[in-house]
This record gives structure tokens, sequence and C-alpha cells, in this order.
């Protein structure tokens, strides 16, 4: 047994005969049907108006993140966040969004009081503080449900929106032994990965407003765009 992660499963032969019987479509059009029925189940088991399925966790906080954010606006977050320390600066690099990392307590939260004096004043010497995000679990420790209520209650009284890197969210609904909803309902925004502890082979979910999902969508062009630019170029100065 491989007890190294939760990632490194591989489908079983079950899963490979669905996938590849499975009834597809064109994205740009909106066709797909596997595709289209996931996400509309996800978005009302979780309480949301839209969903969007991406090909990994880390892609689903870099568009969460360029949603909510414009350039040289910036998130706060934990020092241990894994949209901040494990995903290759991504926000910044992609989305020229500035991360605030907090220093996290022994049980995985944010202290408040840090989180208000690193809020950024009303100047243009400063970046815009636009957004918290929140990670549960993160890891393994468990965000309890109070502490998810002060969290929304902060970003209210401070203008902010709130985020969920929710790569395993159902475990931490499991460890609360409640509905995953009483999670996600906090939230502006969360994702959820498949390929954890839900066991699916590949992918990840981004929750959110339909409005949110639009911006989304034009980030998720803009992201591609980008990515196969540099693979093209990597690729032209590799040949010569």
């Amino acid at each position: 047994m491989d007890f190294r992660s939760d990632t490194v499963t591989k489908p079983t032969q079950a899963m490979r005969d669905a996938m590849a019987n499975a009834p597809v479509g064109d994205d740009v059009y909106g066709d797909d049907p596997t595709v289209n029925e996931l996400e509309a189940w996800a978005a009302e088991r979780h309480g949301f108006e839209a969903a969007m399925f991406t090909t990994s966790g880390t892609q689903a906080n870099l568009l969460g993140l360029m949603a909510h954010c414009q350039r040289g606006d910036e998130y706060l977050c934990g020092q241990q966040a894994h949209n901040y320390k494990y995903e290759a600066g991504g926000a910044a690099v992609l989305g020229s969004i500035q991360p605030q990392p907090i220093e996290n307590n022994p049980d995985g939260t944010l202290d408040f009081g840090k989180l208000k004096a690193a809020i950024k004043p009303d100047d243009s010497h400063f970046a815009r503080t636009k957004l918290l995000s929140l990670e549960n679990t993160i890891n393994g420790k468990v965000l309890p449900l109070s502490y998810l209520a002060d969290a929304r209650k902060f970003v209210d009284e401070h203008g902010l929106s709130l985020h969920l890197d929710g790569a395993r969210v159902y475990n931490a609904a499991v460890a609360l032994d409640v509905d995953v909803i009483e999670i996600a309902k906090h939230f502006d925004s969360m994702t959820i990965c498949l390929s954890k502890g839900l066991g699916a082979p590949i992918g990840s979910l981004l929750l959110g407003s339909k409005a949110l999902s639009n911006v989304q969508g034009d980030c998720v062009k803009w992201w591609v765009a980008v990515c196969v630019k540099r693979v093209f170029w990597r690729r032209q100065v590799s040949w010569h």
C-alpha cells in the first residue's frame, strides 16, 4: 500500500471504461453533456449558482483568485496555504495578484487581528486588499464551523470576498460530522478536488456565482493562451 498521498491512486478498469464510453461534445459551444451534468450537479449540491470543471486544484484556485482580484489587487492567506506556498506563485505570475501571507496558528486558523492589520489602506501606494482565502483542511487540521462563521463576519465588515481552497473539504465535513454544504455556505467561492479524498482519477471543481463564473471563463481562455504560447516558444528555442 502506498500511503504517501491520496493523489497516488490509479483509476480502476471500471473508471477507465466509463471515461472511454462517456458522451462528449465541444466545450466552446457548451455541448459536452458529461461536463455539463457534473457542473450542474456540483453547483446545486454545494449551494452555489455555478460550477466549473478544471484539470487540477491548482488551476481551480488560480481561476478563483483571478476572478475575485484584478491586477494590482491582493489576497490574504496563510503562510502554509497551498495557493500561496505550493502553486508556483501562479496568482502573481499569471494574474499580477499579490499574496499577503499571515502566520497560521497551530490549529490552522488565521488570527483576525493580524488579518485586520494586514488590510491595506485606500492609497495608491498599496495593493488593493480584495479577498481572504482559507483552506479546509489545511495540513490535516480542520477549521471549525464557528471559525468559518467568524471569517464570514470579518470579510463582510471589511468589504472583502471569501474563498475556500477545499481540496479536501469532504475530509473536513466527515471530521466535523456535517454535510459539506454547512462549510460551503460561508464562502463566495470554493474549490473541490475530485482526485483526492473523493477518489476520481482527475479533476477539480471551482464553485461560485454565475457572474464569477463568467469571469472565470474569461480567465480560462487567457490562461490557456498564455500557457500555450509559452510552451510553443520553449519548443522553438529547444529546436534551435
